[in-house]
């Protein structure tokens, strides 16, 4: 079992278990030992929601107004009439047929996969590698459009892509500890209130039921929102 740091536990120790407002959790994350690398700062929401209701799943997508700090690695399933177009707008990969077959082959380096509807039926075969990889392109979040290149230029911009997990949970990173402050409160700020509009209305009672920001290696904060 690995054990915390020390300066993870000292943290911890810091951190009170009052929600506090976004700017004070913003305060204390940035507060917090920078380590090695950059660490990536994630609002992490319990959501009052049935995971195993279809009609109350969360899943889309949104730009932050300041985006998250990190180039995504996009490919595109298009026509091949668009496939360097879509390369110009920031796709690392396109294609139609022999993409399919590339992926169908094991290569899976990539973070979000952008298509058009046109080539779904091809695309269709590849649900069992991209779907447990949260990779398969779906109209639920955007992925799937028949603008291909303003899709493909958001995605790898930094535009997320957010689901609920089986315990009611969506989160998403909003930044990076070196953000400046108001930039990472505006981030969170738009997250929270996404969320908030995409509401199912089967949902009951509290909605939010806690939120947090937390680091990649340091302890999270309670967020009143």
């Amino acid at each position: 079992m690995k054990t915390k740091s020390k300066r993870y536990k000292k943290e911890a120790q810091a951190v009170g278990k009052t929600p506090v407002s976004i700017a004070e959790a913003v305060d204390t994350m940035k507060s917090f030992t920078v380590v090695k690398f950059d660490q990536m700062i994630e609002c992490v929401l319990l959501l009052g929601i049935d995971p195993k209701q279809a009609d109350q799943l969360i899943r889309g997508s949104l730009s932050l107004p300041h985006g998250m700090g990190k180039q995504k690695r996009v490919i595109a399933f298009c026509d091949d009439s668009d496939v360097e177009a879509a390369k110009k707008a920031g796709a690392i990969e396109a294609g139609s047929e022999e993409l399919v077959k590339k992926i169908t082959n094991g290569w899976t380096d990539f973070d979000v996969a952008v298509a058009s509807p046109r080539v779904m039926g091809k695309v269709g075969k590849l649900g069992r590698i991209l779907g447990p990889l949260g990779k398969m392109p779906s109209p639920k979040n955007g992925t799937v459009t028949d603008d291909v290149l303003t899709a493909v230029a958001e995605f790898a911009a930094g535009k997320i892509e957010y689901r609920n997990d089986p315990g009611g949970n969506v989160h998403a990173v909003v930044g990076k500890q070196s953000f400046d402050k108001q930039k990472l409160v505006e981030n969170v700020e738009a997250f929270v209130s996404h969320i908030k509009k995409v509401k199912p209305a089967a949902a009951k009672g509290a909605y939010i039921k806690k939120a947090c920001l937390a680091a990649t290696m340091s302890p999270g904060v309670l967020v009143n929102v």
